[in-house]
């Protein structure tokens, strides 16, 4: 069982007590043993200083007893409660990515429902905190590990999340995002193809590219630049696609395609460069907000936990062919830079910078095929949604601070 590190810290700290509780017992049972005296006479006297060290040693021992039954209980981790599903229901699922920002949603979702999950990540862009609720649990298990290297695991779903998705990840090392869009799928290719499992893709919106069609279903092929700077992405999730109906048609491998549109939440990357993380951080920190380009550009945006209903609905569903997983409710940047500015309010103004290169203009889902088939669309309002995002970038914010304060501290 994986214990966390707090735990074992805890638990140290119990031993140090109950060592040196051993060592005052020890002492002063030798003390009593070495005042004993061998005249009757001096029975009543040695029972007088027996009976005062026992009042001593009550005092010094009973605040350590209180403070071992402290420490018990903080040593007994609590964890969010899980439905029970029989060993026929339960599945085991892989989650690649799984300490990231959807993958860590998707984790929640799946280990509530009581299936036994697998988070692999080498935490280039995930981190320990977005799942270190579950460490320790029973039906979870964390595999520090990059997918561009096979994994020999059993499992009977895959759900393949693991590539940085923001402009400046996955442009900070072009020929890596590639290698984990090509070599991680095909290792989850095989790994699905050994096992029997069935896979699901997450894709992106990225495969059509700069559009021009409006709004994108999914037989449209897109219309991407093969060399630009986003091409390492946008074109190592198309060839992921390939992979997966090769996978299909030559082995016979159950594969699912989620075409994810622009999604956010809690525990999006705070620099991860994506416009809604962008213009919340820099309006509650009292920066201009910079909008790239003339801010005509459209995007929609969807909240996460809808996305990770559409991720599980699309895996259990038939559907082997992609699917868009969205929200078609489509705002230009500045109009969301407006509605974050007028939710934070401050002193943040609106800064335009040059407009970034091969910037998509226009992006909306078709999602009739999701509504269709998966009977899915999406249903947290986008004010709620940016409420809840709000309070965990001012909650990290927050958590950043102490922790300077702290580290300032260790110092002096």
């Amino acid at each position: 069982m994986n214990i966390s590190g707090s735990s074992v810290a805890m638990f140290l700290k119990r031993v140090r007590l109950v060592v040196f509780f051993g060592v005052v017992v020890a002492l002063l049972l030798a003390f009593l043993c070495g005042t004993r005296g061998e005249d009757d006479e001096d029975t009543r006297g040695e029972k007088d200083v027996g009976d005062g060290i026992q009042e001593q040693l009550a005092k010094v021992v009973q605040p350590l007893q209180d403070r071992i039954k402290e420490l018990e209980k903080q040593t007994v981790k609590k964890y969010p409660e899980v439905r029970y599903l029989p060993e026929s229901g339960r599945k085991r699922i892989l989650i690649t990515g799984g300490a990231g920002f959807v993958g860590s949603h998707l984790t929640d979702s799946l280990m509530m429902q009581g299936h036994e999950v697998t988070v692999v990540d080498n935490f280039f862009t995930g981190r320990k905190r977005n799942i270190e609720h579950w460490v320790g649990h029973p039906n979870f298990e964390l595999i520090n590990h990059d997918v561009v290297e096979p994994l020999l695991i059993e499992v009977d779903q895959i759900y393949h999340l693991a590539c940085p998705a923001s402009p400046p990840h996955y442009m900070y090392n072009p020929i890596k995002t590639i290698k984990t869009s090509s070599l991680g799928m095909l290792n989850m290719l095989g790994l699905a193809k050994r096992t029997r499992a069935r896979i699901l893709q997450a894709s992106t919106s990225e495969v059509y590219g700069d559009p021009q069609e409006h709004p994108q279903n999914e037989e449209y092929w897109g219309h991407v630049n093969p060399i630009g700077p986003r091409a390492c992405y946008d074109e190592g999730k198309r060839v992921a696609e390939t992979m997966c109906y090769a996978y299909a048609k030559q082995d016979k491998v159950e594969v699912r395609v989620a075409r994810i549109f622009n999604t956010f939440g809690p525990r999006m990357h705070m620099n991860d460069g994506r416009v809604v993380s962008n213009f919340i951080l820099q309006s509650l920190q009292n920066e201009p907000i910079t909008v790239y380009g003339s801010g005509k550009q459209s995007r929609s945006f969807q909240y996460v936990s809808d996305l990770v209903s559409g991720l599980i609905k699309l895996m259990n569903s038939d559907e082997s062919t992609p699917v868009n997983l969205g929200n078609p409710e489509e705002h230009t940047i500045m109009e969301f830079a407006e509605i974050i500015k007028s939710k934070i309010g401050g002193d943040s103004g609106i800064k335009n910078v040059a407009a970034a290169e091969d910037d998509p203009q226009r992006r909306k889902p078709d999602i009739s095929k999701a509504k269709r088939i998966l009977g899915w669309e999406p249903v947290v309002p986008l004010d709620e949604g940016l409420k809840k995002t709000i309070d965990y970038f001012r909650a990290e914010l927050e958590h950043a601070e102490r922790m300077k304060e702290v580290s300032s501290k260790l110092e002096i």
